[in-house]
């Protein structure tokens, strides 16, 4: 069956590639992705699959049924784009200023819309359903995949799978790694309040830019001093708002970054070391602090047993040397929350190559991708249907 459903897909790659570059010029960001959902709802509603929209917001659940029983697993793709201006020259180039698919999920969501018409066109020859999660909200916490959980999307589902091109890997290539993958996210803003002046009478301040510039510093030191240095975690403040002219002395500071960590006690760990150098320093400076710290996505594991099972998946379809293994990496990616209700995976697919169009990383402006990357991860879905359902 494999490799009829693979000839199919191969049939359609153009419109992948048509899919894809309409979606990369026609962006939304997280939580305010309309018109993409009524696209993709357009498209799974042509093929006469069943579907459910407004899944924990702008979420789609499609499902196919096959022609007699058996397991029910789960694809997902995400398909919200970034804050980001678009500095390629290309003709797909975003027409929406100041948003652009720095990420690949224009890409995804194509990915999966001709797996999904590919799998519905032979659902007789299937034995169990595939259901289809189109995500919306993968990049800003606290993300998609909670809320489409909470609404049902994994229902009755015994494994879900989810795929990433990934620019730095080799285009034909899938990268895999079992147990901790990506990393738990957190994001803080910080707000100092002090007390403006005359640049020429700082004793009669309380300078907030001054206090905040203290606090990234400090900041710093919390994974170098503090975190066992066997235990891995990021803290880095992203931005820092603060002044107004060059002789008044701030009133106010705005600090947003970030935090990733693999271990939930060095998590609570960094939060908790955070807010104790921010309110010191601004209790022994004289200012005020708020604090807004948001718990993100968990850690990214994949289960050893899945992990087992999609290297010899993609050995025995695609050949033992397209696996590469990947190390633990700091960025996040709420697919996580799947795989803490159910086993399955989550796989890269590689989408570079010498064109140095392709190489770019993730969230860059001039971010893209090889689009044959995107019948390679079809395939790689049809592969694990085929393995299940087959």
């Amino acid at each position: 069956m494999y490799e009829t459903l693979a000839a199919r897909l191969a049939e359609q790659e153009q419109q992948l590639i048509e899919w894809r570059r309409y979606l990369h010029q026609h962006p939304e960001l997280s939580f305010q992705e309309k018109h993409t959902a009524l696209f993709i709802a357009e498209q799974l509603r042509s093929f006469g699959i069943e579907i459910r929209t407004g899944v924990g917001g702008n979420g789609i659940v499609g499902v196919i049924r096959g022609g007699s029983p058996g397991p029910r697993i789960a694809f997902r793709a995400d398909f919200d784009a970034l804050p980001i201006q678009d500095e390629k020259e290309v003709p797909y180039k975003s027409t929406v200023p100041g948003v652009m698919h720095a990420c690949g999920h224009d890409g995804h969501t194509s990915i999966l819309l001709g797996v999904a018409r590919t799998l519905q066109e032979h659902r007789e020859q299937l034995k169990g359903e595939v259901v289809l999660i189109f995500q919306h909200a993968e990049e800003k916490p606290p993300g998609g995949a909670i809320a489409m959980i909470e609404d049902g999307c994994l229902e009755g589902v015994d494994a879900v799978y989810g795929i990433h091109l990934a620019s730095e890997l080799p285009l034909g290539t899938f990268g895999v790694k079992a147990g901790p993958s990506m990393a738990a996210v957190d994001a803080f803003t910080l707000r100092i309040h002090g007390k403006g002046g005359h640049g020429a009478r700082p004793h009669q301040t309380i300078d907030a830019l001054v206090v905040a510039s203290q606090i990234v510093g400090a900041l710093q030191h919390i994974v170098s001093r503090r975190v066992n240095p066997v235990d891995s975690a990021v803290v880095t403040v992203g931005q820092f708002i603060s002044g107004t002219a060059f002789n008044v002395i701030a009133d106010k500071a705005e600090l947003q970054g970030t935090v990733r960590t693999f271990n939930p006690e060095v998590r609570t760990q960094v939060e908790q070391e955070l807010r104790r150098i921010v309110n010191g320093l601004c209790e022994a400076s004289g200012a005020r602090a708020e604090i807004d710290y948001l718990n993100g996505y968990p850690p990214l594991v994949n289960p050893a047993a899945e992990t087992e099972r999609m290297r010899g998946l993609i050995a025995r379809r695609f050949g033992r040397e397209t696996l590469v293994e990947l190390e633990a990496a700091m960025g996040a990616e709420d697919f996580a929350y799947y795989l803490e209700h159910k086993p399955g995976n989550f796989i890269k697919v590689g989408s570079s190559t010498d064109d140095v169009g392709t190489q770019y990383p993730h969230h860059h402006p001039m971010f893209d991708f090889d689009e044959r990357a995107m019948l390679q991860a079809a395939k790689l879905f049809i592969a694990i249907a085929e393995d299940y359902l087959g």
